[in-house]
Order: C-alpha cells, then structure tokens, then sequence
C-alpha cells in the first residue's frame, strides 16, 4: 500500500510506518513500566534541570 496520508489526518507517512511506530511506543513502555529502577518525581527532575541550567548559565556569564 503506497497511500500517503494527509498530515491533517496522520502524522505518518503511512499506515505500515504508523503500526511501526505504535510497536516501538508500546515496546518503550512496557519495559519501562517492567523496571525495576526507582521511580523519579517529575518535580524533582524539573529542579535538577534547572538547577544545570542556572550552572550553565553562571558559568558562562563569568568565563
């Protein structure tokens, strides 16, 4: 099947490429749902990264 989809409708290029996508995105989660690794409030990856930026940014406004 060669149908290109409109953009307004699909954001793939084509059905195969969407189911592709899909397989990838269920894949991602479900191991990420499996780990065993701890959990991580968004909160505090929001201060950490800020916390680099503002590094960054001292850095560069002294060198």
């Amino acid at each position: 099947m060669n149908a290109v989809l409109s953009p307004l409708v699909s954001e793939f290029e084509s059905p195969e490429k969407e189911s592709s996508y899909t397989a990838w995105l269920k894949a991602k989660i479900e191991r990420s749902r499996s780990s065993a690794k701890p959990l991580i409030a968004h909160d505090q990856v929001m201060a950490q990264a800020r916390a680099v930026i503002e590094s960054k940014r001292k850095k560069h406004a002294h060198g």
